[in-house]
This record gives C-alpha cells, structure tokens and sequence, in this order.
C-alpha cells in the first residue's frame, strides 16, 4: 500500500493584491512571491511592465479559476506624458524616432479628451505582447521586423487631465476595459495635438474590483519573511489573503441548500423552483452556508455549473478568509 506524498507547497485559496514596484516584471514579481509563500498554485491578473507600478493581483490555489473575471473588470491608470518627443516603444525604454516643437497647453489638452473616451479604434504598440503568425510583436520588432497592427475598438471609460506641471509634461488618468494601451493612448493623444508623445511614468490603480486600499508592497511581504514549505501560511501573511470569491464581486450571487451544493460539485444541474428562483439568466456566483460553491449560468429555470471550487476548510488561509 503506497503512502500519499507529502507535498513542499502550502495550500493557499484567495488573491493577494500586490503594489509591484517599478523595475521588476509581473512574471519577476510572482517569482519572488512563490520563493515566499511556496504556494502550490498561483498567477496573476493582468501584466504591468517593467516601467509600471501597482496593482497587480496575485491568485492562488482555486482562485485561479476567477482569473478572467478578474482580468475582464475594469482598469484605472495614472500616468504621466512627456510632449515633444515620440520612442520606438511608446514609453522610455525606446530608442527615440520622432521630435517636436509643439507643446500643447491644458485647454488644449482638454478639448480633445471627449475624441479618447468612450468606444474608439486603438492601434496596439509594436512592442507589444500580441500575437502575428505565431510569434509575439515585440520580439519581431527586437529582430527588425517590419510589425503591422490591426486596429481595434477599445472602451475608455473617462479620461481626465490630472495636472501639467511644466510645458513638456502632463499627467492623466484613465478607467478603461479589457485591451486598452495607455502607451498607445499617450502616442495618439501626441499626434492629435499636433507633437507627439511617450509615457514617462505609469501606475495602475485599479483591477477589477481590487484596488489601492487592498494592495501590499512587496517589501511588507519580504519583510514578513519566507512561510514554511508545506506547513501552510502563518497567522501574519494569512490575514493578507482576501477571499477567492472577491473576483466575483461584479456577478450576481445565489445561495444554495448544501444538498444542491453536493449536486454541483459533481457537475450535475440544479433546477431553481419557488418564489425565491431567480428571474434572470446567465452567469452567478452560487454559495452555500457562506461557502464558495461555483460558479454557475442560469438558463431556462436551471442552475448549470460552469467552475466549481474545492476550497479547503482545514488549510490556515482558507481559515482566515471564513474570518474576513
């Protein structure tokens, strides 16, 4: 009879909102966190560049399986441009390829912003992460590659002037959707005012429903120091997990008896009978006695499991988040 192997990760259910600073990658930053935590399971919500700062949330063990809902939700920048001289990448790691004179005051500024907002075409940098015939744009432009991007339409929520602290800077900040370049953002807005443009500093504010009251800098982890392989996160790095179920928040919930619960766990649907079945269809977030039980689509009077969890009750984050 052969013995279960006991594992060198810790068992972590929940995200962790990561404030990464400017200078480490978002794939650097998850690496530095494993090396904490040895989580068994983890990734992330959204890639910031090096250049870029903030929010970057972090999932582990079965909120994973929120990742998209997560990445879909909407983002907040701020960032700042610099007018007059354009760079191969659209922010300060490019070689320079284009100068100007031009500099445009805030009215002027402020009278094309209403061009930015709202569903508008964007073409993607070409140093970007996007795919042509199988390779990703900005290694072929690294090679010398001739890179042509499709434009595609974007949402910008709202897109304000924040400040213009000399003539050859100006700070925004933007709520976008899923896609949107600030990069691209910062060159389009150059050459609609009549110069040209490069993100010179960059910091994301928002994911989704994460934000800056939930984001923890790297330096409170590391300082907090390395959590035992295998014997599960201490009491201190615990009460940073916020719950799986936070990635959820945009998406009706429905709760469910815990014989309904059983059902879904295996896969099999539910039908939604009595006053208190829903009248909507579509996606929800079903929980019963409190518990995150799955992820579900209503259709036609039937709760359909799409994602079902497997949080664990005895692991100390799973603990801590029943306490949130």
């Amino acid at each position: 009879m052969s013995r279960r192997k006991k594992t060198n990760r810790n068992r972590i259910d929940g995200w962790l909102v990561l404030d990464k600073p400017v200078g480490l990658s978002s794939n650097d930053a998850l690496t530095r966190l494993k090396r904490l935590l040895h989580p068994q399971k983890v990734g992330h919500a959204g890639t910031l560049d090096p250049l870029a700062s903030g929010c970057l949330p972090i999932a582990f063990g079965e909120a994973t399986k929120t990742v998209s809902f997560a990445m879909d939700g909407r983002k907040v920048y701020r960032f700042t441009v610099r007018w007059g001289v354009a760079t191969e990448t659209d922010d300060t790691e490019g070689a320079v390829c284009e100068t100007s004179d031009m500099r445009p005051t805030a009215e002027e500024i402020l009278a094309v912003l209403p061009e930015f907002t709202g569903t508008i075409s964007q073409v993607p940098p070409v140093y970007s992460a996007i795919k042509v015939d199988g390779a990703r744009a900005y290694d072929l432009a690294r090679d010398g590659a001739e890179v042509e991007l499709a434009a595609r339409d974007i949402t910008v929520h709202r897109l304000d002037l924040v400040e213009c602290p000399d003539a050859d800077h100006a700070v925004f900040e933007a709520e976008c959707g899923k896609g949107t370049y600030v990069r691209a953002l910062a060159r389009d807005l150059g050459h609609r005012l009549g110069s040209c443009g490069h993100v010179t500093a960059l910091r994301r504010l928002l994911v989704g429903p994460f934000g800056e009251d939930d984001m923890i800098p790297l330096e409170t982890l590391e300082d907090l120091g390395q959590c035992a392989p295998g014997e599960g996160l201490d009491e201190d790095h615990a009460s940073l997990i916020l719950p799986v179920a936070t990635a959820l928040d945009d998406i009706p919930a429905l709760a469910v008896s815990r014989q309904d619960a059983a059902r879904l766990r295996r896969g099999q649907g539910v039908l939604l009978r009595g006053r208190d079945a829903p009248l909507f269809k579509g996606l929800v977030s079903v929980t019963s006695l409190g518990e995150l039980v799955a992820i579900g689509e209503v259709e036609r009077g039937e709760l359909l499991p799409k994602r079902v969890f497997n949080l664990a009750a005895e692991d100390p984050a799973a603990a801590s988040l029943e306490r949130t």
